[in-house]
């Protein structure tokens, strides 16, 4: 076993408290998030690699509600993709769509929270200073860390619900097979519940190679970044997520298309760093939920949309998979002109309205 002695000192304080009331963040129809920092200490990740103080970023929206009993019982756990964070989800088009009064997850009625995961945003991560020296984290050992900070930071004990994109929704079936009392309701969004292989590994493998391959990476303890591999990566990552009709909108003359594409380039460079993203991507390298779908106990709604390129509705995983979920149920979206690929998991007005019909019907899981 490795022990890793952080390169910048972790968050003093193990967690930043919410205040019971917040004003409406302006412009967005919702409180203004409050942030937080949870301190992990001695966090031992699934290789036997060990970090003395893993810091695990948060916002959170709303005041948490108990019961008589002093479970919580409004908690929301909504996970971002790779590469992302939980600010993401403080956009126009995700929170002021269902954050808002009389929105799905008003904030009002609900206790949302929105972490960085492992390796993202503001929590512990390569380019804090470990680089190709920071542990090996794997999806398990991210939804462990996201347990500890509910349980031992934010003190939520119980969740109403955890909402996940990409490899969110990835997590979202880890959290049902490892913590499967947890929750009341799951719902992954652009994810199956299985082994990443096929075309989806190997874009993947193209993208960690892109990095690895750059003789400028220099295995990991570059000072500058290794501008032609990262380049080769955005743009393996672009072509994986993306969305013909509405690329051809973007671009919709040879030169309308260089230029988007040049812009899309310019500012992901600017804001990528390479070891992040090689260790991203690789977390997802065991990642395999199949043996154990009976495990999961919470209701859950799988969503995906026909014109995913990552998860390819012609492959029948869904079809396959889903009758083993005791309490699944599997929506596809069509293709149209409201569906952005793979992006689709961030348009809540795609897709709120079978998320509307799941909240409604979703009853507290049996042994809360």
């Amino acid at each position: 076993m490795k022990v890793f002695l952080s390169a910048l000192a972790a968050a003093t304080a193990l967690v930043v408290s919410c205040p019971a009331f917040a004003q409406p963040a302006r412009g967005t129809g919702f409180p203004t998030p409050v942030e937080g920092d949870f301190v992990a200490r001695n966090f031992t990740f699934g290789t036997g690699d060990r970090l003395p103080s893993l810091n695990l970023h948060y916002r959170t929206i709303g005041t948490p509600r108990r019961d008589a009993s002093g479970v919580v019982r409004n908690a929301v756990l909504i996970l971002h993709g790779t590469g992302g964070t939980g600010a993401g989800f403080l956009s126009r088009t995700f929170g002021s769509e269902l954050f808002g009064a009389g929105q799905l997850l008003d904030a009002t009625r609900y206790f949302i929270i929105l972490p960085d995961g492992i390796g993202h945003g503001k929590s512990s991560k390569p380019s804090d200073g470990l680089h190709a020296r920071f542990p090996n984290y794997t999806y398990d050992d991210m939804v462990r860390a996201q347990h500890a900070m509910l349980v031992d930071g934010v003190k939520v004990d119980h969740l109403r619900l955890v909402l996940g994109t990409s490899m969110g929704a990835m997590h979202c079936w880890v959290w049902g097979e490892m913590y499967p009392d947890f929750a009341d309701g799951l719902v992954p969004l652009a994810s199956a519940p299985t082994q990443i292989a096929g075309r989806n590994r190997v874009m993947r493998k193209m993208i960690m190679d892109s990095i690895t391959h750059d003789p400028a990476w220099k295995k990991g303890d570059y000072t500058g970044q290794p501008h032609d591999g990262l380049v080769g990566a955005i743009n393996l990552l672009m072509m994986m997520t993306s969305s013909p009709l509405q690329w051809h909108k973007s671009g919709p003359s040879r030169d309308a298309a260089d230029n988007w594409y040049d812009d899309q380039i310019s500012s992901r460079v600017a804001s990528t760093d390479a070891n992040d993203m090689l260790y991203q991507y690789n977390a997802s390298r065991d990642y395999d939920p199949s043996p154990n779908l009976e495990k999961i106990t919470a209701a859950l709604l799988a969503i995906n949309s026909a014109d995913d390129e990552v998860n390819p509705p012609e492959l029948g995983l869904m079809e396959k998979l889903m009758p083993r979920v005791k309490r699944g149920h599997y929506i596809l979206i069509p293709t149209s002109d409201q569906t952005r690929g793979h992006g689709t998991h961030s348009l809540p007005a795609v897709w709120g309205k079978y998320l509307a019909d799941f909240l409604r019907d979703l009853t507290p899981s049996a042994t809360q």
